[in-house]
């Protein structure tokens, strides 16, 4: 077991420092790649093969779910038929830890006859794609972390860290928010992360007025379920009353007004909070809450309760 976790170690350590010498020696042309990119009115189109390709359809799709039109085109089906998915307006990157790559080659020469711009990912400077490409990101030369020095493993690390550098900077010069990237990943737990208040709160929120009796409140706080209503003076909040107000002022309770009763400044979440931000808001506090009023400026617009974040699995 220990000669496993001592491979394991150097394999990650081999990387690790691999990284950061990509990082010291960034491409000269990663700049000018992000510009074309961003000026491309096409779609950015994405080539490789064998462990490059697998890496290549990675980073066409972190490209795409970070607001960059992205499709991955299988080099070696580019050869019958697919070289009708590269059309003018596009940006080719091209991605080959050798540069030599033969099924590359009609896309290079397709890419080249229709004056389609072309960005290369590979290791070796003087390769035949290194040298067709209009802008070359060059890996740093950093040996395999295979006992043998050959298997794709430092190279394919340093290459999906390079396209994640692409999506990250093109995120950051696009001004990619975080609502775009909810609209592009609707499913899963993320998705579920993503969501506003707005889009789970109760649009009819439990609410009496101040000087409501307490038959009142409670009958409000009864028929809505929520075992809370919010207590206002025209549409400000002023207050909410919970069950455990109800509890602690037993005495004479029938007889006081709702706005005597209520707790004052109430905590609430806005309708454009991220769900997640609220369930972290609710849990919080000092004594974590389970239903919390949603408030737009003066108004009461919804209420929101932790079963709601529990069916959307924010939790």
């Amino acid at each position: 077991m220990k000669d496993a976790i001592d491979s394991a170690r150097r394999v990650l350590r081999i990387e690790a420092r691999a990284l950061d010498l990509l990082a010291e020696h960034l491409p000269t042309d990663f700049e000018t790649a992000v510009e074309a990119i961003l000026n491309a009115t096409g779609r950015v189109i994405v080539s490789g093969i064998g462990k490059s390709g697998h890496v290549g359809r990675k980073i066409a799709a972190t490209l795409a779910s970070t607001g960059t039109p992205t499709a991955f085109v299988h080099a070696a089906e580019a050869s019958h038929g697919d070289l009708g998915m590269i059309s003018q307006g596009d940006i080719c990157l091209l991605i080959s830890n050798s540069g030599e790559t033969p099924e590359l080659r009609d896309i290079v020469a397709h890419v080249a006859r229709f004056s389609i711009p072309m960005i290369a990912i590979s290791s070796k400077p003087h390769s035949a794609l290194m040298q067709a490409a209009d802008y070359r990101l060059l890996l740093p030369d950093a040996r395999e972390a295979c006992a043998i020095g050959m298997a794709p493993t430092t190279s394919t690390t340093m290459t999906m860290a390079l396209g994640d550098a692409l999506a990250v900077a093109l995120m950051e010069r696009k001004g990619f928010a975080a609502n775009q990237f909810r609209d592009l990943h609707p499913g899963g737990k993320l998705g579920a992360q993503l969501v506003k208040v707005s889009q789970l709160m109760h649009a009819d929120p439990p609410l009496v007025a101040g000087d409501a009796s307490m038959e009142d409140a409670i009958l409000e706080m009864t028929s809505k379920g929520f075992g809370i209503t919010g207590v206002t003076e025209g549409e400000h909040l002023t207050g909410v009353i919970t069950d455990g107000d109800l509890r602690r002022n037993m005495a004479g309770l029938m007889d006081r007004r709702a706005g005597e009763v209520a707790t004052r400044d109430p905590a609430v979440v806005g309708p454009d909070m991220l769900a997640a931000e609220a369930l972290g808001f609710m849990n919080d506090r000092p004594r974590p809450i389970s239903v919390v009023l949603v408030v737009d400026g003066d108004a009461v617009v919804g209420v929101l309760h932790m079963h709601d974040l529990l069916r959307a699995g924010v939790v």
